[in-house]
C-alpha cells in the first residue's frame, strides 16, 4: 500500500529567492499596488495603509535585519531539503495554486489533476518587462529552457476517482497546451527543495486567486482529507511525499493570521481553519489554502515549524510572512 512518509511546506515568495539585495525593490513595488490586502481583510492602497502602520516596523527595515532574516529563510529551505531527501519518496503529491499559468479564460477549476505522464515548464513572460526583483527570483520558478517534469497519471486518476466518489467534482486533463506552463508552485520543489527530477509528481491544482469559485478553508481541508484517503487506498507499494508551497500572508504581513495557521498545524486544531473569514483568503494570502489542504492530507502526522520569518519590506508593513514546516 502507498505510504505517506513526509510532508513539506514552504513559502515560495520571490522575496525568498531573489537575494536580500532586492528586498527594497520588492518594497518599492508594493507602493504601486492598489490592492494590498490589509489585516482587516479589505483592500487598500499603500498610502491608506501607511498612517495606520505600526511605527515599530521601521526597526525591521535595517540592512542587518534584512540579512539576518534572509539567512534564516535560506536555513529553513535547507532543513526542508534535508527532510525531503531523507524520506526517499517514490512520488511527490504537490499542492499548489495556478496563477494564469496552466488555466486561463477557457476555464479555471476549483480543483484539478493532470492524468498524463509529463508536464513542461518554461519562461513565458518577457523578462525585460518584469520588475528587477521579480526577475532576480525567476531561477526558482523556471529554467532558461523548457524543462520536463515526470508525472504519475495513474495515481492522479485514482485520486480523481476517489474525490468524485466523495462528492468532490475535480477537473482532470491529459494534455498541456503549447502556450501554457507548469506554474511556479509546482516547480518550486524541484528548483528550491532539491526534489529529484526522476521522482514523478502529482500536481493538485487549487484555485486560490480567481473568484468566484475559490474553495474556502474548510473545503480545502476536507479536500486534503479525501486525497489522503485516496493515497492510502492506492494498491501500490510506494513512498509518498506531500509538498506544498506559497503564502503565508502577503502582500501585507499579517502575523496574527500566520500564527493562527501555524499554531493550528502544530496543535492539530483543524477546526480553527474553518473559522478563518473568507475575506482573508484573497490576494497572495490565499496561498494559505495550499497549506490547509496539505494539513488535511497530513492530519495523521505531527507538524514541526522550522521557522517563521515576517519579511517586512516597507514602512506600511508590506512584505511576506515566510514559513517553513514539515510533517513526519
Amino acid at each position: 500500500m502507498a505510504e505517506i512518509v513526509v510532508g513539506i511546506a514552504a513559502s515560495h515568495s520571490p522575496q525568498l529567492s531573489s537575494g536580500v539585495e532586492w528586498w527594497e525593490n520588492h518594497g518599492e513595488r508594493d507602493r504601486g499596488n492598489p490592492k494590498l490586502l490589509g489585516r482587516d481583510g479589505e483592500f487598500h492602497t499603500y498610502d491608506e495603509l501607511l498612517p495606520t502602520a505600526d511605527p515599530a516596523v521601521l526597526d525591521e527595515l535595517k540592512p542587518e535585519i534584512y540579512q539576518a532574516k534572509y539567512e534564516r529563510a535560506q536555513k529553513g529551505i535547507e532543513v526542508l531539503t534535508e527532510k525531503l531527501a531523507e524520506a526517499k519518496p517514490d512520488v511527490a503529491v504537490v499542492i499548489g495554486d495556478d496563477q494564469w499559468e496552466m488555466f486561463q479564460d477557457e476555464g479555471v477549476p476549483a480543483f484539478a489533476l493532470f492524468h498524463g505522464d509529463r508536464l513542461f515548464d518554461e519562461q513565458q513572460r518577457d523578462l525585460s518587462k518584469l520588475a528587477e526583483g521579480i526577475r532576480a527570483a525567476q531561477w526558482a520558478a523556471h529554467g532558461d529552457d523548457r524543462a520536463w517534469h515526470k508525472t504519475d497519471g495513474r495515481l492522479a486518476a485514482h485520486i480523481t476517482a476517489t474525490l468524485s466518489e466523495n462528492d468532490f467534482d475535480a477537473h482532470w486533463f491529459r494534455e498541456q497546451r503549447e502556450d501554457r506552463t507548469l506554474g511556479h508552485a509546482f516547480t518550486f520543489p524541484r528548483y528550491r527543495l532539491g526534489l529529484d527530477p526522476e521522482v514523478p509528481i502529482v500536481p493538485l491544482f487549487i484555485n486560490c486567486y480567481f473568484p468566484p469559485n475559490n474553495p474556502n478553508p474548510a473545503r480545502c481541508y476536507a479536500f486534503g482529507q479525501m486525497v489522503r484517503q485516496a493515497i492510502e487506498s492506492w494498491d501500490h507499494d510506494i513512498r509518498v511525499a506531500v509538498i506544498t508551497s506559497g503564502g503565508l500572508s502577503h502582500f501585507v504581513v499579517n502575523e496574527a493570521l500566520d500564527k493562527q495557521i501555524l499554531d493550528g498545524l502544530v496543535a492539530g486544531d483543524w477546526d480553527s481553519f474553518g473559522d478563518i473569514p473568507r475575506k482573508h483568503m484573497r490576494s497572495g494570502s490565499a496561498e494559505i489554502l495550499n497549506w490547509i489542504a496539505a494539513a488535511g492530507i497530513l492530519e495523521k502526522q505531527s507538524a514541526t515549524i522550522v521557522d517563521y520569518v515576517p519579511g517586512y519590506r516597507s514602512p506600511a508593513g508590506t512584505g511576506t510572512g515566510m514559513a517553513f514546516a514539515y510533517w513526519k
